[in-house]
C-alpha cells in the first residue's frame, strides 16, 4: 500500500503535491478540532484564560471570522478543491487558485457563521439581577418598613421564579403575599421593591 503511496506520488505533478501538502496536514488537524469538540474539549469561547482559539484582531466580537478552527477549515477545502477543478481545467493553474481561494472564504463564512448561531443558542443561568428591575413579585417573608430589615420576594426573573431578599422604603411593613415592585438593586443582591397600586 506505501508503495502504492509512493508511485501515485511520485507521478503527480508538482502543482498537484503543493495542494496535497495542503490538504492532508489540515484535514488532519480539522479532524483532530471537531474530535475535541465533540468531546467536550472545545477552547473556542474567547472568555477563558485558556483560550487557544481566538479571534484575531477583535477580542470583543461576537462574530469571529479569523480563527484557528475556521483557518483550518480554509486550508482544508483550499487543498482539496485545488485538485478537484484541476481534473476539470486541466492546467488553467490561475482559475483554479482563485477557486480554492474563493471556496474556502466561503467556508470560513459558513464556520463562522454555525459557531455564531451556536454561542446564541447557548444559555447561561447566572442570574442577572438588574433583570428583575421593572418586575413584579410575591412577598413572601414579610418586608419592614424603612428599610430596616430585609424580607423575601418570589419573582419570576429569567424564566424561572426566584427567592430574593427584598427591602422597602415605604413607612409600612409589607405583609406576606402582597405583590410587589422591583425599583432597583442594592449591594448586587438585595431587591428595593415598592407595593403595586
Amino acid at each position: 500500500m506505501w508503495t502504492n503511496f509512493t508511485e501515485w506520488w511520485d507521478l503527480l505533478p508538482i502543482f498537484e503535491k503543493i495542494y496535497y501538502s495542503i490538504a492532508l496536514p489540515s484535514t488532519l488537524i480539522f479532524i483532530v478540532q471537531i474530535g475535541m469538540l465533540v468531546l467536550g474539549f472545545d477552547s473556542d469561547h474567547g472568555d477563558g484564560d485558556t483560550d487557544t482559539d481566538h479571534e484575531i484582531g477583535h477580542e470583543d466580537a461576537s462574530f469571529h471570522f479569523f480563527t484557528l478552527r475556521n483557518i483550518i477549515a480554509f486550508f482544508m477545502i483550499f487543498g482539496w478543491s485545488g485538485p478537484a477543478f484541476l481534473e476539470r481545467l486541466g492546467s488553467n493553474y490561475l482559475l483554479t487558485i482563485i477557486i480554492s481561494f474563493v471556496l474556502g472564504i466561503i467556508i470560513m463564512i459558513i464556520m463562522a457563521a454555525i459557531f455564531y448561531l451556536m454561542s446564541k443558542l447557548s444559555y447561561s443561568g447566572t442570574l442577572q439581577m438588574e433583570n428583575a428591575i421593572g418586575k413584579t413579585g410575591n412577598v413572601y417573608l414579610p418586608i419592614p418598613a424603612r428599610r430596616a430589615g430585609v424580607g423575601k420576594v418570589q419573582i419570576k426573573v429569567q424564566g424561572a421564579v426566584r427567592t430574593l431578599d427584598a427591602m422597602t422604603e415605604e413607612l409600612e411593613d409589607i405583609k406576606s403575599g402582597s405583590i410587589v415592585e422591583v425599583l432597583e438593586i442594592i449591594n448586587q443582591n438585595i431587591l428595593i421593591v415598592r407595593q403595586s397600586r
